[in-house]
């Protein structure tokens, strides 16, 4: 990130908004003895200065990773905060873990504490910032990496994700290849990007085979247990339902899973059941879970990777990488009953 201009001093930006010289460095450093307005009246100022603090020499919050996390109540977060903890291990950089409880977005609370000790970077998952959290981040030449971005991210912010679109193809096309032409799909938040990317995946699927796309059989989840249950079971209880369904979490298939053996039915004599992510579970639920894999270590491994070369200065080749994601057949798919 840049600098600013030589000219641009923290005096100049006091002048302009009408405050000492102490108290923009107070806003600077996400001290809490502000009032709001007289830190966003600073803030203002910063923008308007393109003001861009160089990287201070290491000091307490230096050798530290802030990672964010929308929530935390399932393993798919595990294995992501296992891929930034082994980069940041081999870089003898510690990770602060924050949890959104399912917002998409940090309270300002949460960027004042960072700021207090600010970090080498911050990695947002599912998670992004406001224009003015980046603004405050940029002025401190705090570098942001995302993964699996909520929404489209900003153009000049580097993020990692995986094939979404493709995970959706391949999972529907091995069902269709299996014989199946009723094809439920679960996915994820109707706000969630990847959701929408994995059932355009699904929806060009069935396209390519000629099939129509019933809305009744296209269901949004929450990437849980729960969800994968309610809509499993509810999907699962129309006059025709699917033969096949497409969960877009392995989570999701295992309430799905759990609807089935309520309603007597097979998995997957009488239902066939694909999962997303190939979490450490797939492979040992009963019967083993057909399931798209998602890197999920090596996607948080290079947004570590990435913030750490930012911090550098280092500029990325890439601001958008994602990496290839792949059908894992097991034991909870077979063609449908004649």
């Amino acid at each position: 990130m840049g600098n600013g201009a030589p000219t641009t001093t923290i005096a100049a930006i006091a002048r302009d908004a009408g405050v000492s010289v102490p108290t923009v460095s107070k806003v600077l450093n996400g001290r809490p003895d502000v009032s709001p307005a007289t830190r966003a009246r600073v803030e203002a100022a910063i923008e308007r200065h393109q003001y861009r603090r160089r990287r201070a020499k290491a000091g307490p919050g230096s050798r530290l990773i802030d990672l964010v996390i929308h929530e935390l109540d399932f393993a798919w977060a595990v294995e992501l905060i296992k891929g930034v903890e082994q980069v940041a291990a081999a870089a003898r950089v510690g990770v602060v873990l924050s949890e959104l409880g399912g917002a998409h977005r940090p309270p300002q609370e949460w960027l004042d504490d960072m700021l207090a000790r600010p970090p080498l970077g911050v990695i947002l998952v599912l998670s992004g910032l406001d224009v003015s959290q980046r603004r405050q981040l940029a002025a401190r030449s705090i570098p942001v990496v995302v993964v699996d971005t909520a929404g489209e991210p900003p153009t000049d912010v580097p993020t990692v994700g995986s094939g979404n679109w493709n995970g959706g193809l391949v999972a529907t096309r091995h069902l269709i290849g299996l014989g199946h032409r009723r094809i439920a799909v679960i996915a994820g938040p109707a706000d969630v990007m990847c959701s929408r990317a994995r059932i355009d995946g699904y929806r060009t699927a069935l396209e390519e085979a000629g099939l129509s796309l019933d809305p009744k059989l296209v269901r949004h989840g929450d990437f849980f247990v729960g969800g994968g249950y309610t809509h499993g079971a509810a999907l699962l209880d129309l006059p025709e339902p699917p033969t096949a369904i497409f969960a877009g979490s392995d989570l999701q298939a295992l309430g799905v899973m759990r609807a089935a053996r309520e309603r007597g039915l097979r998995v997957p004599e009488d239902l066939s059941i694909v999962g997303y992510d190939d979490l450490p579970v797939a492979a040992w639920i009963g019967p083993p879970l057909t399931t798209v894999r998602q890197p999920l270590q090596e996607m948080a491994a290079t947004a570590a990777r990435m913030v750490l070369d930012l911090a550098r200065g280092e500029a990325p080749s890439n601001l958008r990488i994602d990496l290839a994601t792949e059908l894992v057949v097991r034991e909870s798919t077979a063609p449908p009953r004649a």
